[in-house]
């Protein structure tokens, strides 16, 4: 007899359900949060799983891969579109979650999850470190404007070179001229240089990956496209060929207009901007630095013909309105 499952994941433990193929439950328990649990109690009660399904969420992609790699036959479903089935619930409990799960594997009304390689996960750790601490740089350089604007010291723009050293030395500057600020620039002139030392080491390790990354390499022929685009883009797509049709992967970004149709309404509206914000982000930038700054010879700006400056207008018009 085939048997479906559900779990209810916690950060602890497990909430398992398993009905059969009349929706009938066979079995419930929970189990520790792990892969290796997971399988062990299902050995323990002599049960084969034909169909396992567990909502995407912080531990989702760890629980996927050891639960493929264990053999058992595990889908990650989307949390938000499963939610509205378990919402229709009475009670809401683990177990309750737990068997609605395997209700929904049982009748095949869940919509997976694409569970992202660990290249590809290893490369948006690289990236997002190196985003991570360019944002804590900015904040403190915030914060030390903020604060010396108070004793009426204004901090003039630095340039990039030598790991923004103009900026400790108007701190420095600052902290002479009084005891209290002294000791501020003293602890936060040691962060900001560490800080601007580990972005970087980062920034060069983000380069170096992306020039020994075939398809990096190919995307940073595209006027606009650098090593930080090129790469978060290959991570976020991971498996070209989960998409069928290229212009899928506009849709995925969250780049294609809303549609709303009932009756005798039906209009488009903005774009959907569901997906990853980030990615989004980055290929603005990057179409705006095509617009923009980018001095070769490209098709996108251009436009073609005598309609060239109106077709680059229409563009401009269309990228601020995706974003």
């Amino acid at each position: 007899m085939e048997y479906y499952v559900g779990l209810d994941v916690s950060l602890k433990e497990i909430s398992i359900c398993v009905v059969d193929k009349d929706g009938a439950t066979v079995a419930r328990g929970v189990c520790p949060a792990d892969p290796e649990g997971v399988a062990g109690w299902f050995r323990n009660r002599e049960l084969t799983p034909g169909r396992i399904v567990h909502e995407s969420g912080m531990l989702s992609i760890w629980l996927q891969r050891g639960l493929a790699s264990l053999g058992l036959p595990a889908t990650c479903i989307d949390a938000r579109k499963a939610h509205k089935s378990l919402s229709a619930r009475l009670n809401k409990s683990d177990a309750a979650d737990a068997e609605g799960l395997a209700q929904l594997a049982r009748t095949g009304w869940f919509t997976p999850v694409h569970i992202r390689s660990e290249e590809a996960d290893r490369l948006r750790s690289l990236v997002g470190a190196r985003e991570r601490l360019i944002r804590v740089r900015k904040d403190l350089e915030g914060h030390i404007r903020g604060v010396l604007k108070t004793f009426g010291i204004r901090m003039i723009g630095i340039s990039k070179g030598r790991q923004r050293q103009a900026f400790r030395d108007q701190l420095a500057a600052a902290g002479e001229t009084d005891p209290a600020l002294r000791a501020m620039a003293d602890a936060f002139i040691a962060a900001h240089a560490r800080l601007c030392q580990v972005a970087d080491d980062l920034d060069k390790a983000v380069k170096t990956r992306a020039k020994a990354h075939p398809v990096a390499r190919r995307l940073m022929t595209i006027p606009g496209v650098g090593p930080v685009n090129a790469l978060s883009f290959i991570a976020l797509v991971d498996d070209p060929s989960r998409f069928s049709r290229t212009s899928d992967v506009g849709a995925f970004l969250g780049l294609t207009p809303k549609r709303h149709q009932s009756g005798e309404m039906d209009w488009s509206g903005r774009v959907s901007k569901c997906g990853d914000g980030a990615m989004r982000g980055l290929l603005f930038e990057a179409a705006s630095s095509v617009l923009h700054q980018v001095k070769r010879f490209s098709r996108l700006p251009q436009g073609g013909g005598r309609d060239g400056a109106q077709n680059r207008r229409a563009y401009a018009d269309a990228l601020e309105e995706r974003n």
